[in-house]
Protein backbone atom coordinates (compact mmCIF):
# COMPACT_ATOMS: atom_id res chain seq x y z
CA UNK A 1 0.00 0.00 0.00
CA UNK A 2 1.12 3.20 -0.75
CA UNK A 3 2.27 5.94 2.07
CA UNK A 4 0.06 8.87 0.66
CA UNK A 5 0.95 12.06 2.77
CA UNK A 6 4.34 11.50 4.91
CA UNK A 7 5.07 15.40 4.06
CA UNK A 8 8.94 14.96 3.74
CA UNK A 9 9.77 15.30 7.65
CA UNK A 10 13.22 15.45 6.19
CA UNK A 11 13.96 18.01 9.35
CA UNK A 12 13.99 15.61 13.17
CA UNK A 13 17.14 17.57 15.11
CA UNK A 14 17.12 20.56 15.92
CA UNK A 15 17.24 23.32 13.26
CA UNK A 16 17.86 27.14 14.63
CA UNK A 17 18.17 29.85 11.85
CA UNK A 18 21.22 31.52 11.99
CA UNK A 19 20.53 34.61 12.57
CA UNK A 20 -13.26 39.22 -8.98
CA UNK A 21 -14.63 38.12 -5.89
CA UNK A 22 -15.41 34.60 -5.15
CA UNK A 23 -17.85 32.39 -3.13
CA UNK A 24 -16.77 29.82 -0.95
CA UNK A 25 -19.06 27.26 0.75
CA UNK A 26 -18.98 26.11 4.14
CA UNK A 27 -16.36 23.89 3.78
CA UNK A 28 -14.72 26.85 2.35
CA UNK A 29 -14.56 24.90 -1.43
CA UNK A 30 -13.92 27.95 -4.26
CA UNK A 31 -16.08 28.97 -6.80
CA UNK A 32 -14.32 31.27 -9.31
CA UNK A 33 -16.25 33.94 -10.99
CA UNK A 34 -17.06 33.69 -14.45
CA UNK A 35 -15.54 37.01 -15.65
CA UNK A 36 -11.58 37.12 -15.85
CA UNK A 37 -9.65 39.53 -13.33
CA UNK A 38 -7.94 42.21 -14.46
CA UNK A 39 -4.44 42.37 -13.11
CA UNK A 40 -2.00 44.41 -12.02
CA UNK A 41 1.02 44.85 -14.54
CA UNK A 42 3.33 44.26 -11.05
CA UNK A 43 1.32 40.81 -10.03
CA UNK A 44 0.67 38.96 -14.06
CA UNK A 45 2.12 35.78 -13.81
CA UNK A 46 3.72 34.24 -17.27
CA UNK A 47 7.28 35.28 -17.80
CA UNK A 48 8.57 36.44 -21.35
CA UNK A 49 12.22 36.55 -20.66
CA UNK A 50 14.40 35.58 -18.27
CA UNK A 51 18.22 36.14 -17.60
CA UNK A 52 20.19 34.42 -15.53
CA UNK A 53 23.23 36.57 -14.82
CA UNK A 54 24.49 36.55 -11.27
CA UNK A 55 24.50 39.68 -8.90
CA UNK A 56 26.46 40.25 -6.27
CA UNK A 57 23.32 41.37 -3.99
CA UNK A 58 22.64 38.92 -1.81
CA UNK A 59 18.92 39.53 -2.08
CA UNK A 60 18.58 38.99 -5.99
CA UNK A 61 15.49 38.02 -7.49
CA UNK A 62 15.54 36.11 -10.86
CA UNK A 63 14.80 38.54 -13.36
CA UNK A 64 11.35 37.76 -15.18
CA UNK A 65 9.05 40.20 -16.96
CA UNK A 66 5.67 38.80 -17.35
CA UNK A 67 2.20 39.33 -19.62
CA UNK A 68 -1.00 38.93 -17.60
CA UNK A 69 -2.87 35.57 -17.40
CA UNK A 70 -6.29 35.32 -16.90
CA UNK A 71 -8.16 33.26 -14.28
CA UNK A 72 -10.05 30.33 -15.28
CA UNK A 73 -13.59 29.08 -13.82
CA UNK A 74 -13.89 25.15 -14.12
CA UNK A 75 -16.79 23.05 -14.01
CA UNK A 76 -17.25 19.39 -12.99
CA UNK A 77 -15.83 17.76 -16.49
CA UNK A 78 -13.19 20.29 -18.11
CA UNK A 79 -10.65 17.81 -17.13
CA UNK A 80 -11.45 16.49 -20.38
CA UNK A 81 -10.79 17.81 -24.05
CA UNK A 82 -9.10 20.97 -23.15
CA UNK A 83 -8.34 21.15 -19.43
CA UNK A 84 -7.80 24.77 -19.64
CA UNK A 85 -5.26 25.35 -16.41
CA UNK A 86 -5.65 27.04 -13.17
CA UNK A 87 -2.88 29.43 -11.65
CA UNK A 88 -1.16 28.70 -8.51
CA UNK A 89 0.87 30.46 -6.25
CA UNK A 90 4.14 28.10 -4.21
CA UNK A 91 4.87 29.53 -1.02
CA UNK A 92 8.26 28.20 0.90
CA UNK A 93 10.81 25.66 1.28
CA UNK A 94 12.87 24.83 -1.96
CA UNK A 95 15.29 22.10 -1.62
CA UNK A 96 17.73 19.94 -4.31
CA UNK A 97 17.82 16.04 -3.20
CA UNK A 98 20.11 13.75 -4.46
CA UNK A 99 18.65 10.19 -3.96
CA UNK A 100 20.06 6.53 -4.64
CA UNK A 101 18.25 3.00 -4.40
CA UNK A 102 18.47 0.58 -2.97
CA UNK A 103 20.51 1.27 -0.07
CA UNK A 104 20.83 -1.27 2.52
CA UNK A 105 23.80 0.14 4.54
CA UNK A 106 26.18 3.41 4.42
CA UNK A 107 29.40 1.48 3.39
CA UNK A 108 32.64 1.15 5.45
CA UNK A 109 35.51 3.67 4.99
CA UNK A 110 36.17 4.37 1.70
CA UNK A 111 34.32 0.67 0.29
CA UNK A 112 32.04 1.58 -2.97
CA UNK A 113 28.38 -0.05 -3.21
CA UNK A 114 26.84 -0.28 -6.70
CA UNK A 115 22.86 0.99 -7.09
CA UNK A 116 20.16 1.01 -9.42
CA UNK A 117 19.48 4.16 -9.72
CA UNK A 118 20.11 8.09 -8.48
CA UNK A 119 17.95 10.89 -9.29
CA UNK A 120 18.29 14.63 -8.83
CA UNK A 121 14.45 16.02 -8.04
CA UNK A 122 13.35 19.55 -6.69
CA UNK A 123 11.72 18.83 -3.88
CA UNK A 124 10.62 20.46 -0.25
CA UNK A 125 7.09 21.42 0.39
CA UNK A 126 6.62 23.92 -2.28
CA UNK A 127 9.12 23.23 -4.91
CA UNK A 128 8.09 19.44 -4.75
CA UNK A 129 4.73 20.32 -4.92
CA UNK A 130 4.99 23.39 -7.77
CA UNK A 131 6.80 20.53 -9.93
CA UNK A 132 3.51 18.21 -8.96
CA UNK A 133 1.39 21.18 -9.78
CA UNK A 134 2.74 22.03 -13.18
CA UNK A 135 2.65 18.07 -14.45
CA UNK A 136 -0.91 18.35 -13.45
CA UNK A 137 -1.55 20.74 -16.02
CA UNK A 138 -1.45 23.98 -13.81
CA UNK A 139 0.05 27.26 -13.90
CA UNK A 140 2.55 27.80 -11.22
CA UNK A 141 4.45 30.39 -10.07
CA UNK A 142 6.78 29.26 -7.12
CA UNK A 143 8.05 31.73 -4.52
CA UNK A 144 10.83 31.24 -2.10
CA UNK A 145 14.91 31.92 -1.24
CA UNK A 146 17.62 29.56 -2.53
CA UNK A 147 21.76 30.17 -2.96
CA UNK A 148 23.49 31.42 -5.69
CA UNK A 149 25.04 28.50 -5.96
CA UNK A 150 25.65 25.60 -8.60
CA UNK A 151 22.84 23.69 -6.75
CA UNK A 152 20.17 26.31 -7.03
CA UNK A 153 21.20 26.65 -10.54
CA UNK A 154 20.43 22.86 -10.74
CA UNK A 155 17.28 23.20 -9.29
CA UNK A 156 15.57 26.39 -11.29
CA UNK A 157 17.00 24.38 -14.54
CA UNK A 158 14.58 21.54 -12.84
CA UNK A 159 12.06 23.52 -12.11
CA UNK A 160 11.71 25.48 -15.37
CA UNK A 161 12.08 22.31 -17.64
CA UNK A 162 8.61 20.98 -15.63
CA UNK A 163 7.30 24.36 -16.33
CA UNK A 164 7.06 26.23 -13.03
CA UNK A 165 7.71 29.64 -13.40
CA UNK A 166 10.94 31.05 -10.87
CA UNK A 167 10.01 34.56 -10.85
CA UNK A 168 9.75 34.09 -6.78
CA UNK A 169 13.07 32.70 -6.17
CA UNK A 170 14.99 35.41 -4.65
CA UNK A 171 19.07 33.86 -4.89
CA UNK A 172 21.22 34.29 -1.45
CA UNK A 173 24.43 35.08 -2.43
CA UNK A 174 25.48 34.16 1.77
CA UNK A 175 23.85 31.07 1.91
CA UNK A 176 23.97 27.47 0.15
CA UNK A 177 20.70 26.02 -1.55
CA UNK A 178 19.06 23.74 0.55
CA UNK A 179 19.52 20.30 -0.01
CA UNK A 180 19.74 16.10 1.11
CA UNK A 181 20.60 13.12 -0.04
CA UNK A 182 18.46 10.45 0.49
CA UNK A 183 19.68 6.98 0.73
CA UNK A 184 16.39 4.62 0.02
CA UNK A 185 16.32 1.70 1.42
CA UNK A 186 15.15 -1.46 -0.08
CA UNK A 187 11.81 -1.36 2.21
CA UNK A 188 11.34 2.00 1.09
CA UNK A 189 12.10 3.83 4.32
CA UNK A 190 13.79 7.02 3.56
CA UNK A 191 16.43 8.60 5.84
CA UNK A 192 18.32 11.10 5.05
CA UNK A 193 21.21 14.15 5.22
CA UNK A 194 20.03 17.89 5.38
CA UNK A 195 21.38 20.76 4.98
CA UNK A 196 17.78 23.96 5.88
CA UNK A 197 20.56 26.35 3.87
CA UNK A 198 18.62 29.19 2.17
CA UNK A 199 15.08 28.46 3.54
CA UNK A 200 15.94 29.80 6.45
CA UNK A 201 16.02 33.54 5.03
CA UNK A 202 12.85 33.39 3.09
CA UNK A 203 10.92 36.57 4.62
CA UNK A 204 7.51 38.31 4.01
CA UNK A 205 9.04 40.67 2.20
CA UNK A 206 9.98 38.69 -0.64
CA UNK A 207 5.94 37.89 -1.69
CA UNK A 208 4.59 40.40 -3.81
CA UNK A 209 0.71 40.51 -2.29
CA UNK A 210 -0.13 41.23 -5.81
CA UNK A 211 0.69 37.93 -6.80
CA UNK A 212 -1.08 35.53 -4.27
CA UNK A 213 -4.40 38.21 -4.69
CA UNK A 214 -3.92 37.83 -9.23
CA UNK A 215 -3.91 33.55 -7.94
CA UNK A 216 -6.32 31.21 -8.26
CA UNK A 217 -4.69 28.95 -5.08
CA UNK A 218 -1.92 29.72 -2.87
CA UNK A 219 -0.03 27.30 -1.26
CA UNK A 220 2.07 27.24 1.52
CA UNK A 221 4.65 24.61 1.70
CA UNK A 222 7.07 23.84 5.23
CA UNK A 223 6.18 27.54 6.31
CA UNK A 224 7.43 25.36 9.73
CA UNK A 225 10.86 25.93 8.44
CA UNK A 226 10.73 29.46 6.61
CA UNK A 227 10.22 31.28 9.57
CA UNK A 228 10.36 34.75 8.13
CA UNK A 229 6.78 34.12 6.95
CA UNK A 230 5.64 34.24 10.31
CA UNK A 231 4.87 37.73 10.50
CA UNK A 232 1.39 40.14 10.31
CA UNK A 233 2.05 41.60 6.93
CA UNK A 234 2.49 38.10 5.20
CA UNK A 235 -0.83 37.12 7.47
CA UNK A 236 -2.61 40.36 5.74
CA UNK A 237 -1.16 39.55 2.59
CA UNK A 238 -3.00 36.16 3.12
CA UNK A 239 -6.29 37.36 4.18
CA UNK A 240 -6.61 40.17 1.11
CA UNK A 241 -6.41 37.29 -1.28
CA UNK A 242 -8.61 35.02 0.46
CA UNK A 243 -11.40 38.11 0.42
CA UNK A 244 -10.29 38.35 -3.26
CA UNK A 245 -11.44 34.88 -4.22
CA UNK A 246 -8.00 32.90 -3.95
CA UNK A 247 -8.10 29.64 -1.78
CA UNK A 248 -4.81 28.76 0.57
CA UNK A 249 -3.37 25.41 1.14
CA UNK A 250 -0.72 24.81 3.42
CA UNK A 251 1.42 21.61 4.36
CA UNK A 252 4.79 21.30 6.18
CA UNK A 253 7.85 20.07 6.37
CA UNK A 254 9.24 18.94 9.78
CA UNK A 255 8.43 16.95 11.82
CA UNK A 256 9.69 18.22 15.30
CA UNK A 257 7.22 19.33 17.54
CA UNK A 258 8.56 23.41 18.59
CA UNK A 259 8.78 23.71 14.81
CA UNK A 260 5.29 22.35 13.84
CA UNK A 261 3.80 23.94 16.57
CA UNK A 262 4.80 27.49 15.37
CA UNK A 263 2.66 27.34 12.42
CA UNK A 264 -0.21 27.29 14.23
CA UNK A 265 -0.21 31.08 13.63
CA UNK A 266 -0.90 30.70 10.60
CA UNK A 267 -4.13 28.47 10.82
CA UNK A 268 -6.42 31.30 10.91
CA UNK A 269 -5.03 32.49 7.54
CA UNK A 270 -5.63 29.41 5.31
CA UNK A 271 -8.77 27.69 3.82
CA UNK A 272 -7.22 24.03 3.45
CA UNK A 273 -4.22 22.14 5.80
CA UNK A 274 -3.07 18.77 5.27
CA UNK A 275 -0.19 17.67 7.60
CA UNK A 276 0.50 13.84 8.20
CA UNK A 277 -0.41 12.14 11.41
CA UNK A 278 2.74 13.03 13.26
CA UNK A 279 2.89 16.47 12.34
CA UNK A 280 -1.30 16.73 13.43
CA UNK A 281 -0.60 15.07 16.61
CA UNK A 282 2.20 17.89 17.99
CA UNK A 283 0.34 20.38 16.83
CA UNK A 284 -2.71 19.63 19.22
CA UNK A 285 -1.17 16.62 21.30
CA UNK A 286 -4.16 14.38 20.19
CA UNK A 287 -2.16 11.09 19.48
CA UNK A 288 -5.81 9.81 17.80
CA UNK A 289 -5.54 11.43 14.58
CA UNK A 290 -9.78 12.56 13.89
CA UNK A 291 -9.88 13.76 17.49
CA UNK A 292 -6.27 16.01 16.73
CA UNK A 293 -8.09 17.01 13.04
CA UNK A 294 -11.22 18.09 14.75
CA UNK A 295 -8.66 20.64 16.86
CA UNK A 296 -6.46 21.92 14.32
CA UNK A 297 -10.07 22.66 12.30
CA UNK A 298 -11.60 24.63 15.16
CA UNK A 299 -8.45 27.32 14.40
CA UNK A 300 -9.69 28.37 11.13
CA UNK A 301 -9.41 26.22 8.02
CA UNK A 302 -12.56 25.07 6.26
CA UNK A 303 -10.47 21.54 5.76
CA UNK A 304 -8.34 19.61 7.64
CA UNK A 305 -6.73 16.65 5.58
CA UNK A 306 -4.55 14.33 7.51
CA UNK A 307 -2.78 11.79 5.78
CA UNK A 308 -1.69 8.36 7.48
CA UNK A 309 0.71 7.04 5.33
CA UNK A 310 -0.45 3.31 4.48
CA UNK A 311 -3.66 3.81 5.99
CA UNK A 312 -5.18 6.45 3.59
CA UNK A 313 -6.16 10.00 4.92
CA UNK A 314 -8.52 11.73 7.00
CA UNK A 315 -10.85 14.46 5.73
CA UNK A 316 -11.96 16.91 8.53
CA UNK A 317 -14.93 19.69 7.40
CA UNK A 318 -17.52 20.88 9.55
CA UNK A 319 -19.53 18.69 8.32
CA UNK A 320 -18.07 15.81 9.59
CA UNK A 321 -14.94 13.32 9.36
CA UNK A 322 -14.22 10.99 6.31
CA UNK A 323 -11.63 8.24 6.02
CA UNK A 324 -10.08 7.62 2.59
CA UNK A 325 -7.92 4.47 2.06
CA UNK A 326 -4.66 4.59 0.40
CA UNK A 327 -4.32 2.74 -3.08
CA UNK A 328 -2.86 -0.79 -3.99
CA UNK A 329 0.58 -0.02 -5.57
CA UNK A 330 3.61 -1.64 -5.23
CA UNK A 331 5.70 0.86 -3.52
CA UNK A 332 9.46 2.14 -4.19
CA UNK A 333 10.37 5.82 -2.54
CA UNK A 334 7.80 7.91 -0.30
CA UNK A 335 9.96 11.00 -0.96
CA UNK A 336 7.51 13.53 -2.20
CA UNK A 337 3.93 11.39 -1.47
CA UNK A 338 3.22 14.59 0.83
CA UNK A 339 3.41 17.44 -2.08
CA UNK A 340 1.96 15.15 -4.32
CA UNK A 341 -1.07 14.76 -2.16
CA UNK A 342 -1.12 18.78 -2.13
CA UNK A 343 -0.76 19.01 -5.72
CA UNK A 344 -3.63 16.36 -6.77
CA UNK A 345 -5.84 17.87 -3.94
CA UNK A 346 -5.32 21.25 -5.08
CA UNK A 347 -5.59 20.18 -8.83
CA UNK A 348 -9.40 18.99 -7.82
CA UNK A 349 -10.51 22.29 -6.42
CA UNK A 350 -9.37 24.15 -9.17
CA UNK A 351 -11.05 21.88 -11.04
CA UNK A 352 -14.49 22.13 -9.19
CA UNK A 353 -14.58 19.22 -6.76
CA UNK A 354 -15.34 19.09 -3.07
CA UNK A 355 -13.02 18.59 -0.32
CA UNK A 356 -13.68 14.92 -0.09
CA UNK A 357 -13.30 14.18 -4.05
CA UNK A 358 -10.14 16.05 -4.26
CA UNK A 359 -8.65 14.41 -1.10
CA UNK A 360 -9.25 11.32 -3.78
CA UNK A 361 -6.84 12.84 -6.66
CA UNK A 362 -4.84 13.87 -3.98
CA UNK A 363 -4.60 10.14 -2.86
CA UNK A 364 -3.93 9.10 -6.36
CA UNK A 365 -1.11 11.66 -6.77
CA UNK A 366 0.48 10.31 -3.94
CA UNK A 367 0.14 6.40 -5.06
CA UNK A 368 1.38 7.45 -8.35
CA UNK A 369 4.61 9.34 -6.98
CA UNK A 370 5.29 6.39 -4.26
CA UNK A 371 6.49 3.77 -7.66
CA UNK A 372 9.25 5.36 -8.47
CA UNK A 373 12.42 7.27 -6.77
CA UNK A 374 12.16 10.91 -6.36
CA UNK A 375 9.20 13.22 -5.68
CA UNK A 376 8.47 13.68 -8.91
CA UNK A 377 8.44 10.09 -10.21
CA UNK A 378 6.21 8.16 -12.53
CA UNK A 379 3.91 11.88 -12.60
CA UNK A 380 3.40 12.44 -15.95
CA UNK A 381 -0.16 13.84 -16.16
CA UNK A 382 -3.88 14.61 -14.44
CA UNK A 383 -5.30 11.15 -16.64
CA UNK A 384 -2.51 9.15 -15.39
CA UNK A 385 -3.24 9.82 -12.05
CA UNK A 386 -7.46 9.89 -12.26
CA UNK A 387 -6.86 6.37 -13.61
CA UNK A 388 -5.92 4.84 -10.45
CA UNK A 389 -9.30 5.43 -9.32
Amino acid sequence: MVTTGQSCGRIRSSIIPPGVTATRSPDRTLTLPDAPVTRPASASLRPTAHSARRSSSSNMRIPLTFSALPVVRYGPDDHEGDPGMATVVTVGAHILDVLARPVAGIPDGQDTVVVDQIRVTAAGAAAGTAVALARLGNRVVSVGAVGDDDLGDLLVTIMTRNGVDVTGLVRRTAEQTSASILPIRPDGGRPSFHVPGANLTLTAHAVEPGLLTAANAVHLGGPDVTFGLNDPDFFAALDAARASGTVVTMDLLSNMPDLVRGAAAFLPHVDHFLPNEEQAAAMTGEDDPEKAARALLAEGPGSVVVTLGAEGSLVATAGGVHRLPALPVEVVDTTGCGDAYCAGFITGLGRGRDVLESARWGTAAAATVAQGLGSDACLTDLDAVLALL
